[in-house]
Parts: structure tokens; sequence; C-alpha cells
């Protein structure tokens, strides 16, 4: 039976674990051990923070349609309390995106519902 060497996979293996921490800090980029290591806690982080992002974005929009809120003299409480009475099914992302980008838009669709 012949050998089988795995010299070849592994260099692969490595190389491409080496590619993925190019970015990183003196040896935790050049040297294997460090590098995997690193990339143990980066893979962590990458996987929470994908869900933290989406908790930072919903409070982003929530300041945004809060502060054009309080230029039409009311609050974030009784406008969602207005939205929820009127039956109107409009998100937060699409209330900020409003807010932001076409403020006459918002300021007169608030002064409707008041």
């Amino acid at each position: 039976m012949t050998r089988i060497k795995r010299g070849v996979a592994a260099h692969k293996r490595r190389k491409n674990l080496l590619k993925r921490a190019k970015g990183f800090d003196n040896r935790r980029s050049t040297n294997f051990a460090l590098a995997r290591e690193a990339l143990l806690h980066a893979d962590k982080y990458a996987y929470r923070d994908r869900r933290n992002k989406k908790r930072d974005f919903r409070a982003l929009w929530l300041i945004r349609v809060g502060a054009a809120l309080r230029e039409n003299g009311t609050n974030w409480s009784k406008f969602a309390g207005i939205l929820k009475k009127e039956n109107i099914k409009i998100n937060r992302k699409m209330l900020a995106e409003l807010a932001v980008q076409y403020p006459g838009e918002f300021d007169k669709m608030v002064k409707s519902l008041i």
C-alpha cells in the first residue's frame, strides 16, 4: 500500500487560515497558532455583532423619528398610539427614512394625524 502524505492539504488549510487573519497585528497575522486563536475570537465577535447591529439600527431609527417628532410638538409614544389607532402599519425604519430623506413630507404626515 502506498504512503499517504498530507502536506499539501495541511499547507492549504494553514494558508487559508492565515489569509483570513491578514489584517491582524504582529504575529497574529503570520503565526498559525496565534492566528487560529485570534480568528476564534474574531468569529465569536462577528457572530455576536451581527445580532447587535440590528439592535443598534433600531435604536438609531427611534432616535431619528423621535427628534423629528419633537420638532412637530409630539413624542414617539403619542405618535405610535395614533398610528395604532388609525391602523397605519409602517415600520420604524421607513419612518426614520421619511424623517431624514423627506422631512417636509414627514411633517405633513404628522400634522395630518395629530
